[in-house]
């Protein structure tokens, strides 16, 4: 099946590089000199405004995890002019930095372009964390589907059973919250194709800006969203909406009695080595080395500002896009995962069956790149504002493309219009041969 070229999704929600949802996106689109021209001027005018999981399980990640990364490590430092260029474009339209790591046939390549902080001329770190915004549903969709293969959750079993506390509409199965059809309403705010916007709480714009620090609970956000009405009957629709994803997060604990964060250190995150990944909670700082995400508005007096945001707090998606991460750890993780070391082969097959609208399975993107080509599982995204993040995998998960990007953003997204063209050059430079995205 030939699949749309799916839109990087937002943590909010939004599909920000597509066609659907949301308002057309402008942005003027800088070129590189510009950028570096600009940086100063820009900021001038910057506001500051667990219980062990089974030894074998354990002891299977962690060989894996290390054979992987001996058998890569050998061919890091190679030059792979193609993927420079094509990293080089996203500097050359306007992003202000960009990190890709690439493992495939020809080993391992890493690379970055552009600044790791307006201002400087220092390139962003290789392995830098970032905000990886709804890169987050994969690894929730993950936990989800082990408990399922540990007979302690039903695929199919209504999620009402688990979470009687809301009163949810009993149609709605727990494969319907990891598939985006139960139909509820997206407490970021819903996006309907004739225009119409039905706001939830601040998760864009300057309205967000002015709340990044703000303090969410996953019921706050739930109950919320049970507020309004859905969006169409369980199981009749897709639509992207980070409340199914949140509502995994609490079933996750309920049924495991343990917090989201501890089943993530405890199921994937230990046994897989993954000690650049978190869960963020109210955690407002990246840690270590990072590229700084910017913001840019006019204040009352109409001058043009831009603020930092690599500092905010994502507890506005629990479950749905909070996971702080980075290109190596992005990349070991949906290797293992198509690689088939985190699902039995049926759950798999169940996370990668691609339902017809949106071509999502449960917590993956199904796309196909077209003749000569082949489909690749992926899942991108971004939080709010200022970052964005790239995952791809092949079905084996030999071969996988792993990123992250940041960019002077606005209610409008920034420099973003050409994102699609700039990200299936570089895909298809990896799973194509070379074959340039068109």
């Amino acid at each position: 099946m030939k699949t749309q070229s799916p839109p990087v999704i937002t943590a909010t929600g939004l599909r920000i590089y597509g066609v659907h949802q949301r308002p057309v996106i402008r942005g003027k689109v800088f070129r590189r000199a510009a950028v570096t021209a600009l940086a100063a001027a820009l900021l001038a005018g910057t506001a500051t405004p667990a219980v062990a999981a089974a030894d074998s399980r354990v002891a299977v990640l962690k060989a894996a995890a290390d054979s992987n990364a001996a058998v890569l490590k050998a061919a890091d430092g190679q030059d792979r002019p193609e993927l420079r260029e094509a990293m080089q474009a996203f500097v050359d339209a306007g992003f202000a930095g960009v990190q890709v790591r690439v493992h495939d046939e020809q080993g391992e390549w890493v690379g970055s372009a552009g600044v790791r902080k307006l201002g400087q001329s220092v390139k962003p770190p290789t392995n830098g964390r970032f905000w990886a915004g709804s890169v987050s549903k994969t690894f929730t969709a993950t936990l989800v589907l082990q408990l399922v293969a540990e007979g302690k959750i039903g695929l199919d079993t209504p999620v009402a059973g688990y979470l009687p506390e809301f009163g949810l509409d009993r149609r709605i199965t727990v494969r319907m919250l990891l598939q985006h059809t139960s139909g509820l309403f997206n407490y970021t705010g819903e996006y309907y194709d004739n225009g119409t916007v039905v706001p939830g709480i601040p998760a864009t714009g300057d309205e967000w800006l002015n709340n990044r620090f703000r303090s969410y609970q996953p019921e706050e956000l739930i109950r919320l969203a049970l507020s309004k009405p859905p969006r169409f009957e369980p199981g009749t629709g897709q639509n992207y909406a980070n409340t199914n994803y949140t509502l995994a997060l609490l079933l996750i604990e309920k049924v495991s009695g343990r917090s989201y964060a501890e089943e993530m250190q405890r199921r994937i995150l230990r046994p897989l080595g993954l000690k650049g990944t978190m869960a963020a909670g109210n955690r407002t700082q990246l840690p270590g080395p990072h590229a700084h995400g910017y913001y840019r508005y006019r204040d009352a007096a109409g001058q043009q500002k831009v603020v930092d945001i690599s500092r905010q707090n994502l507890s506005l998606l629990a479950g749905a896009g909070d996971l702080i991460s980075t290109t190596q750890d992005l990349h070991t993780f949906i290797s293992a995962l198509n690689g088939g070391k985190l699902l039995p082969a049926n759950l798999l097959a169940e996370m990668r069956k691609p339902h017809p609208k949106m071509g999502y399975g449960l917590g993956l993107f199904v796309q196909d790149l077209g003749p000569n080509c082949g489909t690749v599982y992926q899942h991108n995204g971004s939080p709010p504002h200022g970052y964005g993040a790239l995952m791809y995998s092949s079905p084996d998960g030999r071969t996988t493309v792993t990123g992250s990007v940041t960019w002077v953003d606005e209610a409008t997204r920034g420099p973003a219009a050409g994102f699609e063209k700039l990200l299936g050059r570089l895909v298809k430079e990896v799973f194509c041969d070379g074959q340039t995205a068109g």
